[in-house]
């Protein structure tokens, strides 16, 4: 099994369980659009994580892991948007402390996750 792999295991089972542990973090940068269930939408996509996370360790769940991880980090895509183009709407965390920058340099790290796991989940 490649490093690369259990690398992207760990990352997304590890995140994925930090949404029930520190929910908060999360539930902050909840688009407004979906803002009433932000609860809901942190545990789905902690689960989410967690079960893409998994399936890649194991040759007959790779391939639905790839697609799971793939169409997450798709759906999450929209969080990243909204948090580097409105920072003052996310509540709960203080983004005076991040350079803005940063909140727009980590938008192409999306897509390069993406090729991440295309590439490491490949057989």
């Amino acid at each position: 099994m490649s490093r690369s792999r259990v690398a992207i295991a760990a990352f997304f089972t590890v995140t994925g369980t930090l949404h029930f542990v520190r929910p908060r973090s999360f539930e902050a940068i909840v688009p407004p659009a979906i803002e009433s269930m932000k609860k809901e939408a942190v545990a789905v996509s902690g689960v989410a994580e967690i079960v893409g996370g998994l399936a890649v360790l194991h040759p007959a769940t790779r391939r639905f892991g790839r697609w799971w991880l793939l169409g997450l980090l798709l759906s999450v895509y929209p969080a990243n948007i909204h948090m580097a183009v409105n920072p003052e709407q996310v509540k709960g965390l203080d983004l005076k402390q991040i350079p803005r920058w940063t909140l727009w340099a980590r938008l192409p790290l999306q897509p390069l996750a993406m090729l991440w796991v295309w590439r490491a989940t490949r057989d």
